[in-house]
């Protein structure tokens, strides 16, 4: 039926079209000599002498009509059916393709949702059972909490490498540092930032079971917002109503969660929303103010930079921030505090921004996501409040010059007293994705026999 409908829709177009194109031709036949000449089995090319109704018609239906020699020079008429049917022929193709990137998604959700399904849980059980470890030794808890935290985000970061979704990285090398204090400052395009940010991460070491997040108060109540809340990330909410009061809030949180949990890295994202909600925000403020006006990112909001800075840097005693001194950590060793500023500027072909959905259904085609480092020292970053502000603000109109070097390049600039860029491609190990894999389901299975046995015991 579906076939049939399709077959009498293409003779219908078919025959109107071919009703225009014949009036159009008598149309050329009163001033204009078309020099095009066809034949049956190519379309001949476009005149620029033909009129430009013609000239779109015939540019338009090479699929579906053939061209012949006439008076004006070309002569336009219905193809063969069989050549109808070819076209349709794609179609089905197209339609098979579909049905198969569907199919794919549906496999991809479920997957994904019993992942959640056991991992989640089983992170959480597997802590409660640790509890008693907690109050003996802090630290040995927090190291295995910080174990399974990086476990959960490699089974993240392999939902978009099994989709043929990789990271290529540029400029400085970043795992050196990887054992000292940092605050990362990435630029937000979409949801897919977070998890680009878990995959490339997973090869630096000690950073990502060491690492705090900065995001959304909306993400709380995502599946992972558990995970994040018991991790002690940072939840954080937008708007001038809440500003003052969220950055007493992260100044306590600093201060109560971030030694005692020997935490490592910062990640914030200071332009406080997605590229394409705050860029006509940020352009008319900056418009207003005359600051630079940028395109691909926006510009950065001051305050928990400002609070982290402050809170987490060891200062010195005129104020300025320092690389030495600081205070104690959980096992009583003396910390230098923040030691860097990584700059962490995210870059998509085609500016064309993977989200989480992309992630879970895997419909996008396999993509290199361009990721670019830059370290500055602490000691070069600025303490008061506008000389920060003007410094951010530098930082953010690099981004805006290295994105757009990569979109008209394809590739990063070369680091200064480079004459060309490196770069790097990020890898997760297969073997390795697939035992946490296989951890996680047999956790899962574990747990529920063991609380099917509780349940038939007591009822």
């Amino acid at each position: 039926m579906v076939a049939l409908l399709l077959v009498v829709h293409f003779g219908f177009a078919s025959f109107a079209s071919s009703e225009k194109a014949e009036l159009l031709c008598k149309q050329a036949e009163g001033g204009r000599n078309c020099e095009a000449r066809a034949s049956p089995l190519r379309p001949p090319p476009v005149s620029n002498t033909l009129p430009p109704q013609l000239a779109d018609l015939l540019t338009g239906a090479r699929g579906v009509f053939r061209f012949l020699p006439c008076a004006c020079g070309v002569r336009v008429e219905p193809r063969e059916p069989a050549v109808v049917c070819f076209t349709m022929a794609q179609l089905l193709d197209g339609a098979s393709t579909l049905g198969w990137v569907v199919l794919r998604g549906v496999f991809r959700f479920v997957f994904m949702f019993l992942n959640n399904c056991v991992a989640i849980p089983s992170y959480c059980l597997y802590l409660i059972l640790l509890q008693p470890l907690r109050i003996w030794d802090s630290s040995a808890f927090w190291h295995l909490e910080g174990v399974m935290f990086k476990w959960l985000l490699a089974m993240v970061s392999s939902w978009g490498w099994i989709a043929g979704y990789t990271v290529t990285e540029w400029g400085d090398d970043v795992r050196p540092i990887s054992e000292e204090e940092a605050m990362v400052i990435v630029n937000h395009q979409s949801t897919g930032d977070v998890c680009t940010l878990m995959m490339c991460l997973q090869d630096k070491g000690t950073v990502v079971r060491k690492m705090m997040w900065l995001m959304d108060h909306v993400f709380k109540y995502t599946n992972f917002g558990l995970v994040s809340l018991i991790h002690g990330d940072f939840f954080i909410r937008q708007g001038k109503a809440h500003r003052d009061k969220q950055l007493i809030y992260l100044k306590d949180h600093l201060d109560k969660y971030y030694h005692s949990r020997d935490r490592k890295w910062v990640v914030l994202f200071p332009e406080g929303g997605f590229l394409r909600k705050r860029r006509e925000t940020s352009q008319t403020f900056a418009k207003k103010h005359s600051l630079p006006h940028l395109t691909h990112v926006t510009l950065p909001r001051l305050g928990a930079t400002h609070v982290i800075l402050k809170t987490l840097s060891a200062q010195q005693e005129n104020g300025s921030i320092s690389g030495e001194g600081g205070t104690l950590n959980q096992k009583g060793n003396k910390r230098k505090g923040l030691q860097w500023v990584i700059d962490v500027t995210i870059a998509y072909p085609k500016a064309r921004p993977m989200d989480i959905q992309t992630w879970i259904f895997g419909y996008r085609s396999p993509t290199v996501t361009h990721v670019h480092y830059r370290m500055y020292p602490i000691k070069d970053v600025p303490m008061e409040a506008e000389p920060l502000t003007d410094w951010l603000y530098q930082r953010f109109v690099e981004k805006e010059d290295l994105l757009a070097h990569f979109y008209n390049t394809g590739s990063f600039p070369p680091l200064e007293g480079q004459k060309q860029a490196a770069s790097r491609q990020m890898t997760l190990d297969p073997v390795w994705l697939c035992l946490i894999q296989s951890f996680a389901f047999v956790s899962g299975y574990m747990w529920f026999s063991l609380f099917q046995y509780l349940y038939c015991c007591l009822f």
